[in-house]
């Protein structure tokens, strides 16, 4: 299906990967609406204020349904299903890639942090406080132990991960133009 949104190409946008998910998901839905039926059908008799057994198993199931209504009835909903499917899909694909960058914003954060920590401390010292990097890292370490080096860990990883989100999405947005219309002057040459 990305292809497809594509015309072929590698480099899918948000709006390709979210009516591909779409439309995947409605083909999931729509292939497997009777065993949802089957499975509603099931809720409802166990839920139901009455608790009249209406089917023994879940071929009985197939069969009542499409007895009853047809065999137009165990595709009864899918429309409905189909917009709660495709509402599911957009929302983990967002979360997804939102996810993504808030994460990397989080493992960088926590990797860049002490160096940022001792790299500030050192710029901001005084004159012959401390003889090199290292001597004040081990000097933070030996006088406030390892929280030294994640004090304002927070803010900083909330401006890096929101910063993240909008970088990475943004570069997914630019990367695809770019990856084109390299492909057509590479086509050229």
């Amino acid at each position: 299906m990305k292809q497809f949104y594509t015309r072929g190409t590698d480099n899918a946008g948000i709006g390709s990967q979210l009516m591909a998910g779409c439309t995947t998901g409605a083909m999931a839905v729509a292939f497997a609406q009777p065993t949802d039926m089957v499975k509603v059908q099931f809720r409802a008799q166990v839920r139901g204020a009455e608790r009249v057994k209406r089917c023994s198993g879940t071929m009985d199931a197939y069969r009542t349904i499409g007895r009853t209504e047809g065999i137009r009835g165990l595709w009864k909903g899918c429309g409905p299903n189909i917009t709660r499917n495709a509402i599911v899909n957009c929302s983990e694909l967002v979360t997804y890639n939102i996810m993504t960058a808030f994460s990397a914003g989080f493992i960088s954060t926590i990797v860049v942090f002490p160096v940022d920590v001792v790299k500030t401390w050192f710029m901001n010292c005084s004159a012959g406080k401390y003889n090199s990097t290292i001597n004040c890292a081990v000097t933070m370490m030996r006088n406030e132990g390892p929280k030294a080096f994640y004090k304002g860990f927070m803010p900083s990883f909330l401006r890096l991960g929101s910063w993240n989100i909008v970088m990475f999405v943004t570069y997914e947005q630019i990367k695809m133009p770019v990856m084109r219309s390299q492909q057509s002057w590479e086509s050229l040459i």
